[in-house]
């Protein structure tokens, strides 16, 4: 929520423009829920959407899973990792090296099991 403000304004690709047709929404989950914050979605021509996990599952299909953000998924594969987790390594490559190949070893398991003919 602190951080608000900095994002928004760091958006590096160009905006279209902002119509009644065409409005900009942004999405956000429980954290972006109060006033502060959807001042400064709104005082940037955004429509916000702010939702909590509760609401998200209460208005899925029964049988569907509610969908859980991208980055907290990406944070929770990567830290099954725990040499990522805690950083021990000295230098800078060493580190980026590890992050490549856990990203890889993320992106070999999604594979599913009849084509994958190591990790099946």
């Amino acid at each position: 929520m602190t951080q608000l403000e900095a994002v928004l304004d760091a958006i590096v690709l160009p905006r279209p423009t902002v119509t009644e047709e065409a409005p900009q929404h942004l999405c956000a989950d429980a954290g972006y829920a109060g006033q502060p914050a959807c001042d400064q979605m709104t005082s940037r021509d955004y429509t916000p959407h702010v939702r909590s996990r509760r609401d998200e599952r209460d208005q899925k299909p029964l049988g569907h899973k509610p969908r859980r953000w991208v980055v907290e998924v990406c944070h929770s594969w990567f830290n099954r990792f725990r040499k990522l987790l805690v950083r021990y390594e000295k230098l800078d490559r060493s580190y980026i090296a590890l992050v490549m190949l856990a990203a890889a070893i993320i992106a070999f398991r999604k594979v599913p099991g009849e084509i994958n003919i190591i990790h099946g």
